[in-house]
């Protein structure tokens, strides 16, 4: 609930109330939301959980995308009436298990949701598992902008030829250190 509907629930005039939220000594924990407004956190949001907005890019010359990420989600979650506890930010392929912010997450029972923009930010193969493990634990995964190809079977092999295209450009990347070392080894041999 809002600070200024909290004082006057709890008979407190709502500048009172500010000037407490300003020297951190509310009796009640509260946030401020990227909007400005002061969230009370009252016990029903406590016993929820935290709500986590979590934001992907896969390399770090997409850095900027990742700041307009964050701030499209935070949007949509502060829209829906949520407490976004924090931010997780990550520079990481999703195409292997290097995450380790990630992973903190996934294993952190306080975090009652996690937000992201695209379910392919959160990760590109098995989310199904992935959503359906945080199901049983009474969290979820929620997903600003759900709209992908609908069709499985166009997804699925989406799916494989991404697979298949990062480990061929990977071999080739590998093949090309190699054959690159060899040259300059050999060079050297020659002078």
């Amino acid at each position: 609930m809002k600070l200024a509907e909290w004082a006057r629930r709890n008979g407190v005039h709502p500048q009172t109330a500010y000037r407490w939220f300003r020297e951190g000594t509310m009796p009640v924990p509260a946030r401020r939301l990227p909007s400005g407004t002061i969230m009370v956190l009252t016990a029903d949001d406590v016993a929820r959980g935290q709500v986590v907005v979590y934001a992907r890019v896969s390399s770090a010359d997409q850095r900027a995308d990742l700041d307009r990420q964050v701030a499209r989600v935070t949007a949509w979650a502060t829209g829906q009436d949520m407490l976004v506890s924090r931010v997780v930010t990550e520079v990481g392929s999703a195409l292997n298990g290097r995450r380790n912010k990630f992973l903190a997450l996934l294993r952190d029972p306080g975090v009652s949701t996690i937000v992201v923009e695209h379910r392919d930010r959160f990760a590109r193969f098995g989310a199904e598992y992935v959503e359906a493990a945080l199901a049983a634990q009474g969290r979820r995964l929620l997903v600003v902008d759900p709209a992908e190809v609908d069709d499985d079977l166009v997804r699925d092999v989406t799916e494989i030829l991404t697979s298949l295209c990062a480990r061929l450009y990977g071999r080739r990347a590998a093949a090309n250190r190699a054959s690159r070392a060899v040259a300059a080894a050999t060079a050297e041999d020659d002078s």
